[in-house]
């Protein structure tokens, strides 16, 4: 089944030098969000630059500000269309057939050390039975024992740290999962995008690990619809796709993100136990 959303972002700052800022908000044109109809207006006007990264569909624009006020919006009508499959059905990959390319998610960076958590991650998770079970189990393990406390981290806060603290936001949740997920030989990756069911409105970060060919989401919060998830980008972590990315000084101002049903009709109750993905499997891999 198709969903209509209809989302956006209202981003302002008081810019008080030249500032180059590097914006990644807008939907990633993917196979699964289909008919998208988008708008982007910044005020004052600016010329800007924009790029696509290839394969992961990343979208990347900058502009340089001077001094004074400064808006960014973006609105977008997208149809969502995921993947579902039975999670039991869902299997890891061995390590020797993981696509060459997909390799640098199963490494350390610089916010997920999974080589300092690899002997912890054995020990929770290494007997249990593998697939995308296991990786469900990591997710329920944070929610177990992680605590969601909004300023108990920032931008510079490791996953090490958020475990250490057993305190954190949905950044380092993610963060969390990724290092274990990549510790057990799973390659996983840091997921932004706009939460439907997600309360207050807000960016939200999942991660997905690589099962059966193809990437899997998982949100180790529990806070927004599995199967409502709009990305807007992936790295290997929060430090490749972060919103606005501003060079010089500058004052940030309130942010505002919406995404509703297009039709106006309410969240329905209940929310998904199938595996969900958005993205198509790997060229080559043998995905069902």
């Amino acid at each position: 089944m198709t969903v209509r959303y209809t989302l956006g972002c209202d981003l302002s700052y008081e810019v008080k030098t030249p500032t180059v800022f590097i914006f990644n908000l807008e939907v990633a044109k993917l196979v699964r969000h289909q008919d998208l109809v988008e708008r982007l207006t910044i005020t004052p006007a600016h010329n800007r630059r924009s790029y696509v990264v290839p394969d992961i569909h990343n979208r990347y624009f900058s502009i340089e500000a001077q001094p004074g006020p400064l808006n960014v919006h973006y609105e977008a009508d997208v149809t969502l269309d995921v993947f579902r499959a039975d999670p039991n059905g869902v299997n890891e990959v061995p390590l020797a057939e993981i696509p060459l390319d997909i390799m640098p998610f199963l490494l350390p960076s610089r916010f997920v050390p999974s080589d300092r958590l690899a002997a912890f991650a054995q020990r929770e998770f290494g007997k249990l039975p593998k697939g995308h079970r296991r990786v469900t189990a990591v997710c329920n393990w944070i929610y177990d024992n992680i605590d969601y406390q909004r300023g108990s981290s920032n931008e510079q806060t490791t996953a090490t740290e958020s475990l250490i603290k057993r305190a954190g936001v949905c950044r380092d949740f993610s963060h969390i999962g990724i290092a274990f997920c990549r510790a057990l030989n799973i390659p996983a990756r840091f997921v932004s995008c706009y939460a439907y069911g997600l309360e207050p409105r807000d960016f939200h970060a999942v991660f997905e690990a690589y099962l059966d060919g193809r990437w899997w989401l998982f949100d180790a919060t529990r806070q927004a619809n599995l199967d409502g998830l709009v990305r807007i980008g992936v790295g290997r972590d929060a430090a490749e796709i972060a919103f606005a990315s501003p060079f010089g000084e500058m004052e940030p101002g309130p942010v505002k993100i919406t995404i509703e049903h297009a039709d106006g009709s309410p969240e329905q109750p209940g929310r998904t136990t199938d595996a969900i993905s958005t993205e198509e499997p790997a060229p080559n891999a043998g995905a069902k």
